[in-house]
């Protein structure tokens, strides 16, 4: 809505205001056309930077006095926000350099007398002395070589060129494909927006795009003087008119957010100098390899995650990872799933390639960042919530429940969250032995406080082969699960969504139920149109909040 209104409002006034009337002579409709997608350009370039604030967004998720429960829903999703402004300015820096493409062309035309005698006499002023310029082509070289000159000389050229060649590389290089195969090409080339910054605040400032002064105006309507310009000065006649650029104006757009990102980095920098010491290295299946770790100060809350970087591994590279652990604990701890160069960079660092026990010495330097809020965290603002996790995407809640059970060890009696609806979909046997552990700790204590009911869990294995099955098939009967060794059985094949989401809305009327979820996009739209459906349009009755990890 905002790109619509001050699109239409600054085309309409480079359309109409009379200061415009001799430069649109000049330059026809591209004026208005390179100048309304600059006003956009400096308002969503004003927004880019805000999203990527990671401490900023966090402290304001943590203000009760800044957000509500549905605000923080939306801060949650900032990435996509991120990616929205960014189309945003890729499409009006589209529209603003085919306008001034035009622009550049019809200039150099008029100055070497190839255009219409009117935009020729207004491309002659300047020459002499007393006189200010209109066209900004000021070389009598003709087209292509006349336009490229100006691209090459001018500083609205060479910041225009180095701008967008930049805008092109960040954008290219932030495809899904090459940022999960090529991630390293797409750290790297997100960082040009150094250079695209610093080349937009001065892009403007040689003032190329000009205006009749008011001065000038107030002597002379130009509407009554666009007759013959050779009469222009003559006694009796209308004076020649004066033109001065206008002022460089995206630097004000910018320079606040650009200061809140500095902030931004500098406490990154301060945090990350803070000394981390890696206490434990678990290996688990699955390729998956678990860092407990402790650091002065650290804080956290359930489902909050961390940036981590392995100089070892890389100087420059920072990863985020969720929390496993629960803030009752004295570490905090992360699980890596082991699945491209830096992750098997820092499995090696961590001597987890060898057989034999490590030296805690011997283990690499690590640097952490954070920690930083996401959706999860408000799992205990509801009474009634469901946890769904796939593969790896189970670890945001691993940290939700070791904190119930450690609430529940310690009698908790002001929790407001009365019901737990856990389900965890893996492709591979091997991915439950970690966190199976887990929940048969919580599947005794709930037994031993007679609130069996509190936990409900549905574990789906979603792929398997033909001796798995028969071997499944033989010892179905067992008291406990031949996979995990819990007493809930292991189900297979995926869950009918549907099924699930009226069974648990007939179980809890009148309630808000949150949905949390840690997994792929496909899934995250299955659960988004389910809780839609199945939420009541009144106040009352049932409702269904979706919540995503991103």
């Amino acid at each position: 809505g905002m790109n619509v209104f001050l699109f239409i409002r600054f085309y309409r006034f480079y359309d109409i205001e009379p200061q415009y009337y001799y430069t649109r002579k000049l330059l026809g409709f591209a004026l208005p056309l390179a100048r309304a997608p600059a006003a956009c350009l400096n308002f969503n370039c004003m927004l880019i930077l805000l999203p990527v604030c990671r401490n900023l967004l966090s402290f304001l998720r943590g203000s009760s006095a800044c957000c509500s429960t549905r605000i923080r829903r939306q801060l949650d999703r900032n990435l996509t926000f991120h990616k929205m402004v960014a189309w945003m300015i890729a499409l009006h820096t589209a529209i603003h350099t085919i306008a001034h493409l035009f622009n550049v062309e019809w200039c150099v035309n008029a100055r070497v007398n190839k255009s219409d005698s009117y935009s020729i006499a207004l491309s002659r002023l300047g020459d002499k002395p007393g006189e200010t310029y209109l066209n900004f082509a000021r070389e009598e070289i003709p087209n292509p070589e006349g336009g490229l000159y100006v691209a090459v000389t001018r500083v609205a050229g060479i910041t225009g060129i180095v701008i967008t060649l930049c805008l092109i590389l960040i954008i290219t290089s932030s495809a899904k494909t090459i940022r999960r195969s090529y991630f390293e090409v797409f750290w790297y080339t997100h960082h040009l927006f150094v250079i695209f910054f610093i080349g937009l605040a001065i892009h403007g400032a040689e003032r190329i795009v000009r205006q009749q002064t008011q001065e000038s105006l107030d002597k002379d309507n130009p509407e009554k003087c666009d007759k013959d310009p050779s009469e222009w000065g003559k006694p009796g006649k209308c004076a020649i008119p004066q033109f001065a650029g206008n002022p460089p104006m995206t630097w004000k757009w910018i320079v606040g957010p650009m200061f809140l990102y500095l902030c931004e980095r500098l406490v990154r920098f301060w945090r990350s100098q803070q000394k981390v010491v890696i206490t434990k290295v678990v290996t688990h299946p699955f390729k998956t390899i678990e860092l407990q770790m402790k650091k002065k100060g650290f804080k956290m809350e359930v489902g909050q995650y961390i940036f981590v970087k392995c100089p070892k591994v890389s100087r420059l590279e920072w990863h985020p990872f969720t929390l496993t652990s629960a803030p009752e604990e004295d570490f905090f701890s992360i699980h890596i799933r082991i699945v491209g160069d830096w992750t098997e960079g820092l499995f090696n660092a961590c001597g987890c390639d060898k057989q034999e026990f490590q030296d805690a010495w011997k283990l690499p330097k690590i640097a952490v960042d954070g920690p930083f809020g996401t959706a999860s965290e408000d799992v205990f603002s509801y009474e009634v919530v469901m946890l769904v996790g796939a593969g790896i995407g189970v670890t945001p809640f691993a940290s939700i429940l070791k904190s119930v059970w450690y609430k529940y060890c310690n009698n908790a009696t002001n929790l407001r969250l009365k019901k737990i609806y856990f389900y965890w979909l893996c492709r591979d046997t091997h991915a439950f032995e970690w966190f199976a552990d887990l929940l048969q700790l919580l599947e005794t204590q709930m037994q031993e406080r007679n609130n069996a009911g509190f936990l409900s869990y549905n574990i789906y294995l979603t792929g398997w082969d033909e001796s798995q099955a028969d071997h499944f098939a033989v010892h179905h009967d067992e008291e406990k699960d031949v996979i995990t060794g819990l007493k809930q059985k292991t189900l297979y094949g995926r869950p009918n969504w549907d099924n699930e989401f009226k069974t648990i809305a007939s179980q809890h009327p009148n309630t808000r139920i949150g949905v949390f979820l840690c997994g792929p996009e496909a899934l995250a739209e299955t659960l988004s149109k389910q809780c839609i459906s199945n939420s009541e349009s009144g106040p009352r009755g049932v409702h269904f909040i979706f919540n995503k990890e991103n």
